[in-house]
C-alpha cells in the first residue's frame, strides 16, 4: 500500500467518522442533558455556553480509532507493515511507543470521562479533585514510561554528537514532567470554541512532517488519522460550538501529542510544535506564582493565556487563527531542527 494512499485514507476516514457521528451523538447528548457547566472563573460571556452538549471528545476518539484500524488492516491485507515502515531503526520500540502511547491516551480519556460524568450527571461542578486527577494521571504516565523503558530509553537530541542520549534517569524525569504538563495544558486550552481542536490539528501536521523526514511511517499515519478526526470534530465545535469536547477529549489529545513526540524519540519537540500548550500551562503557573508573591496582583488579565487575550477583546475565532499560526511557526522550527540537527541519524 502506497504511503500517500494510506495518509489520504486515514485523513478521509477520520474526518468522515468524526463528522458523521456528530449527527447521532450530539442529539443523544442533548437528550441525556449532558450539558457543559460554565464556572465563574472564566470570562462572563462564556455563560451563554451553559448547557452546550459536552463529551464531544468521543467523536475525536471514534474517528481516530476507526481510521487507524481501517488503514492498518487494509495495509496488512495488502502485505504492508505501516507501523514499522521502511528504513526505520528500532522497529519493536516503535510499536511499543505508538500503541502504549495510544493506551495511555485512552487512560487519560477515561479519567476525563469520570471527571465529566461527575460534573454533568452528579452535578458536582468541580468533578474530580486535583489530587485524584493527579494520582490517576501519574499512574497512566508510569504505565507508559515503564512499557517503553523495556525497549528503549534513548532520546534524539538535535546537533548532539551520536544523535541520541540514553539515560534512564533523564528518561523518567523528562517523561513525567513533559507528559503531565502537556496533558493538563491541553485541558487548559479547551476553553474557547474550536481552540484546542484547531491548534492540535496543526500539531498533527507538524509531527507528520517530522515523521516523514525519517520515514517513521507509523507516526505519520497516527498523526494523519488524528488530524482527520479533529477536522471532522471542528465542523461541530467551530464558533458558535454545537458541542464541547470535555475533559474526555482534551486529556486524550494531550496524551496523543505526547505519544507522537515519544514515537519520534523527541519529547523536546513538544516545546516547539506544542508551543501554545507550553504558553497555556506556563501562563497559568506564572499567574499563580505572581499573585502569591505580589500581594494578589495579577500578571495577566486572566490565566491561562487565551483568557488574557479574550479579555483584551479577541474573538474566539481570532484566537483559533492566531494560535494556530503560532503553532505552525513552532512546527516549522521543529522540522528545521529535525532536518538540520539530525544528520547523525540519516
Amino acid at each position: 500500500m502506497k504511503i500517500w494512499m494510506a495518509v489520504i485514507l486515514s485523513v478521509t476516514v477520520g474526518f468522515a467518522v468524526s463528522f458523521l457521528l456528530g449527527f447521532v451523538v450530539i442529539p443523544w447528548l442533548r437528550r441525556l442533558h449532558f450539558g457543559q457547566t460554565i464556572l465563574d472563573i472564566g470570562p462572563s460571556w462564556h455563560k451563554k455556553k451553559q448547557g452546550t452538549p459536552t463529551m464531544g471528545g468521543f467523536l475525536i476518539i471514534a474517528g481516530f480509532a476507526v481510521s487507524l484500524a481501517v488503514v492498518l488492516l487494509t495495509a496488512f491485507a495488502r502485505g504492508t507493515d505501516l507501523v514499522a515502515g521502511e528504513g526505520e531503526f528500532g522497529r519493536d520500540a516503535r510499536y511499543v511507543k505508538i500503541f502504549a502511547g495510544i493506551a495511555m491516551s485512552v487512560g487519560f480519556a477515561l479519567i476525563g470521562f469520570i471527571d465529566d460524568y461527575i460534573k454533568v450527571v452528579k452535578k458536582r461542578n468541580l468533578g474530580l479533585t486535583e489530587l485524584q486527577k493527579t494520582v490517576m494521571q501519574l499512574l497512566c504516565i508510569a504505565g507508559f514510561l515503564t512499557s517503553v523503558s523495556f525497549q528503549d530509553t534513548s532520546m534524539f537530541v538535535p546537533y548532539y554528537t551520536g544523535g541520541v542520549i540514553d539515560s534512564k534517569i533523564l528518561f523518567w524525569v523528562v517523561g513525567v514532567i513533559a507528559i503531565y504538563c502537556t496533558v493538563n495544558a491541553a485541558n487548559f486550552l479547551d476553553g474557547a470554541d474550536g481552540l484546542c481542536a484547531s491548534v492540535t490539528s496543526v500539531i498533527c501536521v507538524g509531527f507528520a512532517v517530522c515523521a516523514a523526514l525519517y520515514k517513521f511511517v507509523g507516526v505519520g499515519i497516527v498523526a494523519s488519522a488524528l488530524f482527520g478526526a479533529l477536522v471532522g470534530y471542528l465542523m461541530w465545535n467551530w464558533n458558535p460550538a454545537k458541542v464541547m469536547m470535555g475533559d474526555v477529549g482534551s486529556l486524550f489529545l494531550g496524551g496523543m501529542v505526547c505519544t507522537m513526540a515519544y514515537a519520534l524519540d523527541a519529547p523536546w519537540a513538544i516545546l516547539f510544535i506544542g508551543v501554545i500548550y507550553v504558553a497555556e500551562f506556563g501562563s497559568d503557573v506564572l499567574q499563580i506564582v505572581y499573585v502569591k508573591t505580589h500581594r494578589g496582583k495579577k500578571l495577566f488579565r486572566m490565566a491561562p493565556i487565551h483568557h488574557h487575550y479574550e479579555l483584551g477583546g479577541w474573538s474566539e475565532k481570532k484566537l483559533c487563527v492566531v494560535f494556530s499560526l503560532v503553532t505552525l511557526l513552532g512546527s516549522a522550527a521543529a522540522v528545521a531542527l529535525f532536518y538540520f540537527g539530525g544528520t547523525a541519524l540519516k
